[in-house]
């Protein structure tokens, strides 16, 4: 049987019966059958159904198996911050969860988005505040470590992979050097390193501030999050709206992190993190989709080489 393959009968099986022990274990035992609701080509989720309510099954591909020893660690290090997990098996990239309820995307209103938005940014920061004693821990669980850094390194690795070049911008090549010193400079900004969600996004929050949906989290510098994050509310804005809204979230962000260097000297590195993060959510899909055991869609596929692209574009903010 291929390693977490959940279109092998026997893998199911398996996966369904760690399920059903562990939620016997704690009291909740499963009350009917086990359905797959989701495949993509990095995760799979069930859902199962118990007297307790609905639970939440979750496998991941191999390279982003680190999940489930993450969602449980971040319970550790920050509690009620993020959705813990109820049982995981950090061997396999197991991971079981309650039911929270609906995302924030779901609950919010148009009248009240930026000051929910606001709420967001700034409960992230403060999560990411208390990581930051423990990256070590977090890279010793699997964690990649996606510093500054190390960022010119991997992204020489993407370079040198025929199956993100055969996509690629040629221009992109060219930047390594320009690419490097962004790097250096960040590294030497005095923010330390923190977990970086680098999916994050209202759709990946509950209603009650909770955190979830790890998969594509890396050790890195913090304000990287900041590029899908304002990406996504950047989509989400009217445009006469979108400047004077998305610096505003920025700076709502950045607030608890004002301890350690001025605003503008913040800014600056939010700026460069939202550029060379762009590598990260390039590793992010090139971890997800080797070896997929389900077909991978053609959007899918380019989307290392498309990321890399972006390296040519200014940022959001």
């Amino acid at each position: 049987m291929r390693d977490n393959d959940w279109t092998d009968p026997r893998w199911r099986a398996a996966a369904h019966a760690w399920v059903t022990a562990r939620l016997g274990e704690v009291g909740t035992p499963v009350t009917g059958e086990i359905e797959e609701f989701r495949v993509r080509p990095w995760s799979v989720t069930h859902r199962v159904p118990t007297g307790a309510g609905v639970r939440w099954f979750k496998a991941n591909i191999t390279g982003c198996r680190y999940e489930a020893g993450l969602a449980e660690a971040l319970a550790g290090i920050a509690p009620g911050a993020t959705l813990a997990p109820l049982a995981v098996d950090t061997d396999r990239g197991w991971l079981l969860t309650a039911d929270a309820g609906p995302t924030l995307r779901s609950t919010i209103t148009a009248d009240g988005r930026t000051t929910t938005w606001i709420a967001m940014l700034q409960a992230y920061s403060v999560l990411q505040r208390a990581t930051v004693a423990h990256v070590d821990r977090l890279c010793a669980l699997g964690v990649p470590d996606q510093r500054p850094s190390l960022l010119p390194g991997l992204l020489a690795g993407l370079l040198d992979d025929p199956s993100v070049t055969a996509d690629l911008d040629p221009r992109v090549p060219a930047l390594t050097g320009d690419f490097a010193r962004w790097c250096a400079e960040l590294a030497a900004d005095g923010v330390p390193a923190a977990v970086q969600h680098d999916d994050l996004h209202d759709d990946n929050v509950f209603a009650d501030l909770r955190f979830f949906d790890w998969g594509d989290a890396s050790v890195g510098h913090p304000f990287g999050t900041l590029l899908v994050t304002l990406n996504t509310m950047h989509d989400a804005l009217d445009a006469a709206d979108r400047p004077a809204t998305l610096a505003r979230l920025r700076d709502a962000y950045l607030e608890p992190w004002t301890d350690l260097a001025d605003l503008s000297a913040l800014r600056r590195s939010a700026t460069l993190a939202c550029r060379v993060t762009r590598v990260s959510r390039a590793m992010s899909w090139q971890r997800g989709l080797a070896d997929a055991v389900v077909p991978v869609d053609e959007r899918f596929r380019n989307a290392p080489a498309a990321w890399l692209g972006e390296l040519l574009e200014p940022t959001t903010i």
